[in-house]
């Protein structure tokens, strides 16, 4: 008898592929192929399966959201500028079961105001910022101990 992992998806919204140019000073020196290198090492570790996508597409991040119900036992969303207006996005986190947790690379209270404000962190299971490359790992591990309170 084989048991099966549980899977996590990953979602990485717009310009987090721009990660280690795009202001390193604030999201750091690590590119997302190097974070993601990084967050499949942990879940290997953690005997978790992890599955990314990356968008700067609203629509894109929306259909994801919708499909990971049955497929999925946690979503970790780092959702980039979306986090602080898109709607359609934090109903998508709200219409399923799917615990999420919101990640941030950088404290988004220590920037402007206006990222001062999280849309979906009402509907999320938790969030985490301000650790770079490390929220990403802090929230798998989190993930993984929402997944084994529910076996």
């Amino acid at each position: 008898m084989t048991i099966k992992k549980p899977c996590v998806l990953v979602i990485h919204g717009p310009n987090l592929n721009l990660l280690g140019k795009r202001e390193p000073n604030i999201y750091g020196k690590l590119t997302l192929d190097e974070i993601n290198a990084n967050i499949l090492d942990k879940a290997n570790k953690l005997g978790i399966i992890v599955d990314f996508i990356q968008s700067n597409h609203e629509g894109s991040i929306v259909d994801a959201l919708q499909e990971a119900e049955g497929q999925y036992k946690g979503i970790i969303i780092n959702a980039a500028a979306f986090t602080h207006y898109s709607i359609a996005i934090r109903d998508a986190i709200a219409a399923i079961t799917v615990p999420a947790i919101e990640v941030h690379l950088s404290n988004i209270y220590k920037r402007e105001s206006f990222r001062h404000h999280s849309i979906i962190s009402s509907v999320v299971y938790g969030q985490i910022s301000g650790f770079g490359g490390s929220s990403y790992l802090l929230a798998l591990e989190a993930v993984a101990d929402i997944i084994s309170n529910e076996s």
